[in-house]
């Protein structure tokens, strides 16, 4: 619709309903006095009634007294109301209410100009994809991504292991198709923070693999290239990610990263169907759970979906200590949980774990309003798990969605 037909249309609109409120803000004063004047003669019928019934015996005396009472009270409520209508609408009163509704009406307009969207055409559903297709089509390749992304801020490293990392890169270039040098290079720099030479690195693993390539091969140069490219989900990265899926349809970083590239399209109905899975299936100290909770009832509402975000579930207890929980008072309930942390960290802290045990204590601390002990935790993470590239990056998106230093 031409913007000036939407105008007319709405300015017709405008006038009738400013016409309808002045007529009722003038009419009201008739409006009262017809209705005063129906209860009088209302009452009055009533009071003869009474009297007819007081003569014909129906009504006792005492009765008929109480209602004639009641009934003339009414009566000269009604009178007093007839009295104090009476009077026509004045002018002044008929200024004032089409002051008021001029005061109504521009405010409406002045509140759409503001907030609504004026000369915006409607967004039919195959408008809405095809807009959806053009803006993926219009993504920077990697390259470009990449050079476009800042520059980290340069880190403090260790000369013996500036002189280590030289030599890893030295024995790379020469045996390019080592597995075991490329695994440690790409984990290796992509600690130092060289994203891209870790995206480079990562590359020349999957490709040195061929077939052997897993799931999680993909998925890890997948999760790389975006991080390279400043969090943009990139043409390649798209098609590590249709690999790994490919190979494994389950694998959570591919499907949380394919519902990050769906959201960038503007397909939040497509992000809600791959992120909403993810959160329920869990492992809730997966490290794509926290960043999903704190995105998914966003991408619900631009998809059009009712959804709820379920409670959070703190990690640890088995059945029986939930079974005992559910007896303990909040005091106690917390003092549990707050010890079931440390135990973790304890252990963390002595014997090492997994990527998704320190996923676990950082996104635990970080439930408890604990941000600084989760910094440190995640801090720890980071020299524990050196090397592990997946595991690496996986707690870097936590931490950075979490509000931590990644």
């Amino acid at each position: 619709m031409d913007n000036w037909q939407f105008w007319l249309i709405a300015g017709a609109l405008t006038l009738a309903i400013a016409a309808t409120l002045l007529r009722a803000l003038t009419r009201a004063g008739g409006d009262l006095r017809a209705a005063a004047e129906f209860d009088v003669r209302v009452y009055k019928d009533q009071l003869a009634e009474i009297e007819r019934d007081l003569a014909r015996g129906t009504l006792p005396p005492e009765e008929a007294d109480r209602q004639r009472a009641e009934v003339s009270r009414r009566l000269l409520d009604a009178d007093r109301a007839l009295q104090g209508g009476s009077a026509p609408v004045r002018r002044g009163g008929a200024m004032v209410a089409s002051a008021l509704v001029a005061l109504i009406l521009v405010g409406s307009f002045f509140a759409y100009d503001r907030l609504g969207a004026p000369g915006y055409p409607d967004l039919p559903l195959s408008l809405r994809l095809q807009l959806s297709e053009e803006r993926r089509a219009a993504r920077p390749d990697q390259a470009t991504a990449e050079a476009a992304a800042p520059t980290p801020a340069p880190q403090a490293v260790d000369p013996a292991f500036a002189d280590l990392m030289e030599k890893l890169r030295a024995a790379v270039a020469a045996r390019p198709d080592d597995v075991k040098g490329l695994e440690l290079l790409a984990s290796n720099e992509a600690r130092l923070g060289n994203m891209s030479a870790a995206r480079k690195a990562m590359e020349q693993l999957v490709a040195a693999k061929g077939d052997t390539a897993t799931a999680e091969d993909h998925a890890a140069l997948a999760e790389v290239m975006i991080m390279a490219a400043a969090g943009v989900v990139t043409p390649e990265a798209e098609q590590a990610l249709t690999r790994a899926l490919a190979l494994d349809p389950d694998n959570g970083t591919a499907r949380f990263y394919s519902g990050v590239l769906m959201a960038q399209v503007g397909r939040y109905d497509l992000t809600f169907r791959l992120w909403a899975p993810l959160l329920d299936k869990g492992p809730q100290d997966a490290p794509w759970i926290a960043p999903i909770r704190a995105q998914i009832e966003d991408i619900a509402f631009r998809a059009g979906e009712k959804y709820t975000l379920p409670e959070a579930a703190m990690p640890g207890p088995d059945a029986g200590a939930v079974a005992a929980a559910a007896e303990m008072t909040p005091e106690e309930r917390q003092a549990m949980i707050e010890g079931m942390v440390a135990q973790l960290d304890t252990r963390l802290q002595t014997e090492g774990g997994s990527p998704e045990e320190w996923a676990r204590l950082v996104n635990a601390l970080v439930q408890l309003d604990r941000l600084p002990d989760a910094q440190a935790a995640y801090d720890r993470s980071k020299v524990a798990l050196k090397g592990d590239t997946v595991g690496l990056s996986a707690l870097k998106e936590l931490a950075v969605t979490s509000g931590l230093t990644p």
